[in-house]
């Protein structure tokens, strides 16, 4: 007795068990018609998000807008703006990088366990903290502990572009602002980078353990090669991150539009973000594009860095996937 699609026949040919049911052919498009419908629905706010954008920015970019503080169109008026952003962005990306991986790298193979546990608990817990917290905490406490030590830098090393002019007496300067943000950052690239590390094959460690590496070795040759993505990622992350960040911002850096690379001095570019945040509430019929139009601006540049990390993400793919063919090539040669 042969068996139909969808059933199989037992041993003796006596019985036929159906394999699937018609409850799970409808399990099956519930299933698929969520998943297809919630990936529809992302890109649909995404392309709604930037049709508003578009729309509502038209006359800041036809110059049928009014634009705060005299300028005289919407390039010259978001221009230090975006400046301010990349510049305190990448600075809190810079600092935040390197202590991330070290911590990542400390939780994961340095630490007992019994220590590992609270550390990760303790920086999941910091991710948590409302940027408000962050803002506070860096316009009291961090802006006046940082004031000596911007006077020495500026005293020692004020011929270096970025230490020169004359200081900030109150400390709210652009460095004081990266530090801040790097502090937001640091739990999201710490906690990637350690769950990557992790995630090591534990045989390529053991293997560059019998070889006889040492510790750093072994990281050096197993750990950060298969996890160089991974914190290329985190990274991405963090910094699509702090480019969005506005209260914090606004409230340790003291706003200016001097276009400058000084991080010492009072007047410092602001934030897109914190510009927006800072002169919505006021602003009129004929300033509000403008604004609208500066935000455009900081959408296309989050877009256009989490694009460049996948690309980024996808090249490194590309070139471990190349060097692992032409290594088993050499070795098929032998």
């Amino acid at each position: 007795m042969s068996a139909t699609p969808g059933e199989v026949a037992t041993s003796d040919g006596a019985q036929e068990i159906p394999l699937t049911n018609s409850r799970g052919h409808l399990g099956d498009s519930i299933f698929k018609g969520l998943s297809v419908g919630s990936g529809m629905l992302i890109l649909a706010v995404l392309a709604a998000v930037a049709v508003f954008l578009i729309v509502q920015a038209v006359p800041a970019f036809l110059g049928q807008a009014g634009y705060p503080n005299g300028s005289r169109n919407v390039y010259r008026y978001v221009g230090p703006y975006l400046l301010g952003t990349i510049l305190s962005s990448f600075l809190a990306l810079l600092f935040a990088v390197p202590v991330a991986v070290g911590i990542a790298l400390f939780v994961s193979h340095y630490a007992p366990k019994r220590l590992a546990t609270p550390v990760a608990f303790v920086l999941d817990l910091l991710a948590a903290v409302p940027s408000i917290v962050f803002g506070l905490w860096g316009i009291m406490t961090l802006a006046p502990a940082l004031r000596g030590g911007y006077a020495w830098l500026n005293r020692h090393l004020g011929f270096i572009p970025f230490f020169g002019g004359r200081v900030s007496g109150t400390g709210r300067t652009m460095l004081t602002a990266a530090l801040v943000l790097a502090i937001m950052i640091l739990p999201i690239i710490t906690s990637l980078c350690r769950e990557v590390f992790l995630r090591t094959p534990g045989l390529q460690e053991e293997a560059s353990w019998a070889l006889g590496a040492t510790r750093w070795e072994m990281i050096c040759q197993v750990v950060f090669p298969f996890g160089r993505s991974g914190i290329v990622s985190a990274a991405m992350l963090g910094l699509g991150r702090a480019l969005g960040e506005t209260m914090a911002v606004a409230m340790v850096l003291s706003p200016g539009r001097r276009i400058s690379a000084q991080l010492l001095t009072a007047d410092n570019p602001n934030t897109i973000a914190a510009n927006i945040a800072l002169y919505f509430p006021e602003a009129d019929a004929r300033t509000v594009p403008t604004l609208i139009a500066t935000g455009l601006v900081l959408f296309v540049l989050t877009f256009a860095v989490n694009v460049l990390g996948r690309a980024i993400v996808g090249g490194r793919f590309t070139m471990a996937r190349l060097a692992m063919q032409a290594r088993s090539g050499r070795g098929e040669k032998k």
